[in-house]
């Protein structure tokens, strides 16, 4: 089985004083409760053979493992108690606070990681949404025990809590074993009260579109030139949004895509080109990536920007649009064959969109979109400000 803890609270709820401290308790809670010290939650994850981890979004933090079935409900308890109990031992505040710093380094050697921040920079401006997930190192250099402790406080309370499961397991036996886990982990029914669940994120937009693009290049001695171009896109909840996933598997979603067809097929100027879109409670956005020699980086921008008109100006062939679903399809069903994909969803689900269709009408939805849907999007896309990144040596 897989088991989720989650919290809707990621880098975007930071406030001043406060920035890189929801990455940091990612960290802090694997590092020793009241019960446990951090080689016991290492040494008992271990010796029941789970694979544990946490993740930190822009807009939640989930503690997750995947475990042996029998073995669920220590594992439960390990996770409920990091969540619950965490101590955040000033020692190994100072200790982690260096492997994060470790952490970042590793990021800021990955130029397609580098490009990829500044290009969210460039998107979403002075919105939250703008800062890395990790924080910045003068961020993390600088913040306080205090004030991370301050934001666990805030944002680790019962009515933040969602827990979510898939696999070898039968719901009631498994709800009673986690009332049991917060029973003992001090986050008792009396505690919990009869309190519901806190509100989900507003979704009224709030990003407003930039008068004008930003264009931005960051002068890095790399073999490879890191090529970005895109805008605003589409909350989490649009209902165009599959329209938006459709255009994006069409445009640059795998090897039958343009973008790979004229980028890298017809002329092998790159040897990595996608598109990508990542859609958040109130904001969202869209673009096109290729890496290549910086000598073809121009090029390639226009290749890529080409690709992007012409998809808005003139549609999306019947042959296309047929190739597409059935990629998103196979990709959406396949997915589904891991407990932790199915795990995922369920608090993606809870957390952001409110709602968990079912397989079958996900795929009807998919189903419905038409070849109008998706060049009406790619021109709503297209006619937006956008932003271009680069990243590789000075021209």
């Amino acid at each position: 089985m897989a088991i989720g803890l989650w919290l809707p609270v990621g880098s975007r709820d930071e406030v001043a004083g406060h920035y890189g401290s929801t990455h940091f308790l990612e960290h802090l809670a694997f590092k020793g409760t009241a019960r446990r010290s951090a080689l016991d939650i290492a040494e008992q994850f271990d010796a029941v053979g789970a694979e544990a981890n946490a993740a930190t979004a822009k807009e939640s933090t989930c503690f997750y493992v995947r475990v042996l079935d029998t073995a669920g409900p220590a594992a439960l308890d390990l996770l409920v108690d990091m969540v619950t109990g965490a101590q955040l031992d000033p020692a190994e505040f100072e200790l982690e606070r260096g492997v994060i710093l470790e952490e970042l380094a590793m990021n800021q050697d990955d130029p397609s990681d580098v490009a990829h921040e500044a290009f969210a920079e460039a998107v979403y401006g002075s919105h939250p949404l703008a800062r890395p997930i990790g924080g910045y190192v003068a961020d993390i250099k600088a913040v306080p025990r205090a004030a991370v402790w301050e934001h666990y406080q805030r944002h680790y309370r019962p009515d933040n809590l969602i827990v979510t499961a898939a696999g070898s397991l039968e719901h009631q036996a498994f709800a009673d074993m986690v009332s049991q886990a917060l029973d003992q982990g001090g986050w008792s029914q009396a505690a919990r009260g009869t309190a519901s669940a806190a509100e989900r994120r507003s979704t009224a937009p709030q990003v407003a579109l930039p008068t004008a693009g930003v264009t931005r290049h960051l002068d890095r001695a790399t073999e490879q030139a890191q090529v970005l171009v895109g805008c605003l896109g589409l909350m989490a909840t649009d209902p165009r949004r599959h329209a938006l996933a459709l255009l994006g598997s069409i445009l640059g979603g795998g090897m039958s895509s343009r973008l790979f067809q004229q980028i890298r097929e017809k002329r092998g100027l790159a040897y990595s080109t996608y598109c990508f879109a990542s859609g958040h409670a109130d904001a969202g956005s869209f673009g096109l990536y290729a890496a290549c020699t910086p000598a073809a980086a121009g090029q390639v921008l226009e290749l890529m920007e080409a690709e992007w008109a012409a998809l808005a100006a003139d549609g999306v062939t019947e042959a296309e649009l047929t190739r597409a679903k059935g990629q998103l399809a196979g990709g959406t069903v396949l997915g589904l064959e891991d407990p932790l994909s199915r795990m995922n969803r369920l608090g993606r689900a809870e957390i952001l969109m409110g709602e968990l269709p079912s397989v079958d009408e996900l795929l009807a939805r998919i189903e419905a979109v038409t070849a109008d849907d998706v060049q009406l999007l790619a021109a709503e896309l297209a006619a937006r400000p956008r932003s271009i990144v680069t990243l590789g040596p000075a021209a």
